[in-house]
């Protein structure tokens, strides 16, 4: 069959793409190591191949040389797939190239990389070299940055929506396997099954809602908590909020003051 002459080669068009940044506070592997094991909670699907950029710009004055292969490997054993590395010393440049990553040269921004609280997975704890959060990306309507998004329709397992620089509204069910992350609070007015980040870039005032609580992961400003053993029995499918509460995250009814 022939093709239309009027036909592209190629065409080039705005995607939205799912990063986490990976900020290292360490060279050293085994803290590394320790600190995503800690961090993942032993949950082998944490991650689930999600892009990776690696932020140097937090190391430590005189730490010593990053092993790049191992650094790597590492972040793939953890389902991690590195593809850039930002706040790179330009002495580091001929090596990161050699090993396939890209240079990001765009500086955080300061609001987003005010440092936040050691991520925590309950209920094993947690060690603090190594950070990941998710990295600015588009919205899910692929516009331009909005207040707040709205979706009404369900967020089937899979899918990844983004509220960048607001809050996310969810009017249907989030199914399990599913991942929502705003920059601001999330609600959901409906059941919450699956994964919701909240304050994506840091904003620790941030909070999650849901009118039926039931999420295999939750997080606010890069502080986790997973449900591996299920959602606490008096909260579950309950409407209820998740607020940080300095280095925790606290279960909260919307009908009372108590807390799991």
């Amino acid at each position: 069959m022939s093709k239309s002459p009027f036909q592209k080669p190629i065409e080039i068009k705005i995607s939205t793409v799912v990063a986490v940044s990976a900020i290292l506070h360490t060279s050293d592997g085994i803290a590394l190591d320790a600190a995503l094991k800690g961090m993942t909670g032993g949950v082998s699907d944490f991650f689930e191949g999600d892009l990776a950029v690696i932020d140097v710009g937090d190391l430590a004055p005189g730490s010593e040389r990053i092993d790049w292969s191992g650094t790597i490997a590492l972040l793939k054993k953890y389902r991690l797939n590195p593809v850039a590395v930002r706040n790179a010393r330009p002495d580091m440049v001929d090596e990161i190239v050699a090993h396939g990553l890209s240079l990001d040269t765009g500086k955080r921004d300061e609001t987003a990389a005010a440092p936040a609280p050691a991520p925590v997975v309950a209920p094993a704890p947690v060690a603090e070299p190594v950070q990941a959060a998710p990295a600015l990306i588009p919205g899910a309507n692929g516009g331009a940055s909005a207040a707040t998004v709205i979706i009404d329709t369900p967020v089937r397992a899979g899918q990844r929506i983004y509220a960048r620089g607001g809050d996310l509204i969810v009017m249907a069910v989030v199914n399990n396997g599913a991942e929502i992350i705003a920059d601001g609070s999330i609600h959901v007015y409906n059941t919450l099954n699956g994964r919701a980040l909240a304050g994506a870039s840091g904003d620790a005032s941030a909070r999650i809602f849901a009118l039926s609580m039931s999420p295999e992961l939750v997080s606010i400003a890069g502080v986790y908590r997973t449900f591996e053993d299920g959602f606490p029995a008096d909260q579950a499918r309950q409407p209820a909020q998740i607020r940080l509460n300095g280095d925790k995250l606290d279960i909260q009814s919307v009908n009372s003051t108590t807390r799991a």
